[in-house]
């Protein structure tokens, strides 16, 4: 059974993505306010950790593209390499363009979701870092599978989504959020075209959140004006 997937986000009031270009707090406030606040209420969710899109988790990486030293076999099934009791760090990365070096990510185990198209020295090159990996499909974008493997074979009961408004995108269009926890910074980026918190790639005549509606469970106001918003998402998911 696949996990339990909350969005967990911070956006500025007009809801975009981007912190380093919101107005600064208010006089007096501490200015990392954003990045503490945004870590307390994750640990609210006891979550078995997070997933992100690869543009995201290029922070992380800090590897660089080698010639593997040896080519197991079986290299095609999903790989559970040594998690030791870690939380995990899903990317979402399906053309394998990112290169670790280690395995993990602020502390937390990567698992790497790929497409099936990556070469064997790649995977081989994910299984001498430590990385674990799991296959989406043909092209990595079959986000119910990748998302089925996460519970039965790696475990995870429950993640946080923590995009990237595409990847947030792609998993609403897929009807695979279960929950939204949204802190609201109390600032303005004002600028059309700005990364959004839900930014589904898709036709002018696309609802990608059809058939879903939001129940309200709870409403905070944190320190220094934030406020913290946690919706249910209800409604019948998107076929896979």
């Amino acid at each position: 059974m696949r996990p339990k997937i909350i969005c967990h986000m911070v956006s500025s009031v007009d809801g975009r993505l981007l912190v380093d270009r919101w107005t600064p707090p208010a006089a007096g406030i501490d200015a990392d306010i954003v990045h503490r606040t945004y870590d307390q209420v994750a640990s609210r969710f006891d979550a078995d950790g997070w997933i992100v899109g690869r543009k995201t988790m290029e922070g992380y990486a800090k590897g660089k593209a080698r010639p593997p030293g040896t080519i197991p076999a079986d290299l095609r099934a999903p790989h559970v390499a040594d998690r030791r009791g870690r939380d995990t760090a899903v990317a979402m990365d399906p053309h394998g363009r990112l290169h670790y070096g280690r395995d993990h990510a602020g502390g937390d185990h990567i698992v790497a979701v790929l497409g099936e198209q990556v070469t064997d020295e790649y995977l081989a090159e994910l299984r001498e870092d430590g990385v674990s990996y799991l296959f989406a499909g043909p092209d990595g974008h079959d986000l119910h599978r990748a998302m089925d493997i996460l519970g039965d074979t790696f475990g995870i009961s429950t993640l946080l989504l923590e995009g990237g408004g595409t990847i947030n995108g792609a998993f609403l269009k897929a009807g695979l959020i279960d929950g939204i926890s949204l802190l609201m910074y109390p600032g303005i980026d004002g600028l059309a075209g700005v990364p959004s918190i839900f930014e589904y790639g898709g036709t002018d005549d696309e609802r990608p959140a059809a058939g879903r509606s939001l129940r309200h469970l709870a409403t905070e106001t944190l320190e220094g004006g934030m406020v913290w918003l946690h919706y249910a998402v209800e409604g019948a998911p998107a076929s896979p």
